[in-house]
């Protein structure tokens, strides 16, 4: 089963789109689309759905997703995994690394 990735409402939705042109096979939804969490969705709440459905999180939430992954965590739960996106990067950069 290859990685899934869920972007959240405030990451560009065109890192869909570039990482689409890069690898045709990629599969990533973002909050919002149908089938995807909607809009407004609290994290505690997307970090629950993306361990439902085996998702990654992208996002370029430091304020407060690490703490949400750390309690979810500490509940004894699971992830596939939440991507930060570096702030100091460009959005190429950003694709790159």
């Amino acid at each position: 089963m290859s990685l899934r990735y869920l972007l959240d409402e405030n990451v560009e939705p065109s890192y869909k789109t570039q990482l689409a042109r890069r690898n045709s096979e990629i599969i990533m939804w973002v909050v919002g689309e149908p089938s995807a969490p909607p809009r407004g969705t609290l994290d505690p709440e997307i970090i629950l759905w993306c361990e439902e459905y085996g998702f990654v999180v992208v996002t370029n939430n430091r304020a407060s997703m690490p703490g949400h992954l750390r309690d979810h965590i500490n509940e004894g739960s699971h992830v596939p995994g939440i991507f930060i996106l570096g702030k100091n990067l460009s959005f190429g950069q950003n694709l790159r690394n």
